[in-house]
């Protein structure tokens, strides 16, 4: 029997704001090149670090974690940087006033400090000390918990969190790991995913499908806070068509058996 490869913990943001008539999210376009969802359209995120750790031993660098263990405070800061280090979007505070970083200041630090991050000549603790910041963990909203499957060769252990973009705060691609970066509804990412438009890994379309019930934002994270978060690590077997995957239907997302093609 092969030997199953260890999950790595991850986090991603779905970046929301509200739009003319719908909630918008903030996605990007995974470079084709990259291992893992290659050319695939997702949320900002990635693994947690040994340097997000070193941000947890660090209280005075976040706030807002209170309550929460060591591991949800690694998550949540992972979710923060890797936002950061994709799209520029930070959220954060001012060390001092407390306040939100506004748009102009968010652009002045991701203008001077975010290649040097992507490229590990800086880290992002450096970044929060030399700019007097706090990470902003309570602006998080858990909202999934997903587990790659079994036998897949590259496998994610991966909390999804929901955040109201900061205002003005528009984002934009790093050229590295995203090629492109858009907002969007849930209803036309989903629609982009069935028309061949965009390539959708199964867990995002899920969450999309759910997310494009709530009507506003605020509608969004007030649900999100009245959740029960129920771990899914799909079960997958072949079938004639493709692939089925069965999920625990008390996770909330209308269903329990799909069928699929390739599972990102």
């Amino acid at each position: 029997m092969a030997e199953t490869s260890p999950s790595r913990p991850a986090s991603t943001i779905l970046l929301l704001r509200d739009g003319a008539q719908e909630v918008e999210i903030f996605m990007m376009v995974r470079h084709h090149q990259i291992e893992f969802n290659s050319g695939a359209l997702v949320f900002p995120g990635g693994s947690v670090d040994a340097s997000d750790n070193e941000i947890v031993a660090r209280p005075e660098f976040y706030s807002g974690g209170e309550g929460l263990s060591e591991a949800e405070r690694g998550f949540r800061i992972a979710a923060i940087r890797e936002t950061f280090e994709e799209s520029g979007i930070l959220l954060a505070r001012s060390k001092d006033s407390g306040s939100p970083v506004d748009a102009k200041r968010a652009g002045e630090i991701a203008d001077a400090h975010r290649v040097a991050l992507n490229e590990h000549k800086t880290s992002f603790l450096s970044i929060l000390a030399d700019n007097g910041l706090q990470l902003a963990l309570d602006t998080l909203v858990p909202y999934a918990h997903w587990i790659t499957p079994e036998g897949m060769p590259k496998r994610f252990d991966t909390w999804f969190f929901l955040a109201a973009a900061p205002p003005d705060q528009l984002g934009l691609h790093d050229g590295r790991e995203s090629t492109d970066s858009i907002w969007l509804s849930a209803r036309e990412a989903v629609a982009g995913g069935e028309s061949g438009r965009f390539k959708l890994p199964f867990p995002t379309t899920r969450n999309l499908i759910r997310l494009a019930k709530q009507p506003t934002v605020k509608s969004a994270l007030d649900h999100a806070k009245g959740m029960s978060i129920v771990t899914v690590m799909p079960v997958m077997t072949k079938t004639d068509t493709g692939r089925q995957l069965r999920i625990p239907r008390e996770a909330g997302y209308d269903g329990e058996v799909f069928e699929v093609g390739a599972v990102g």
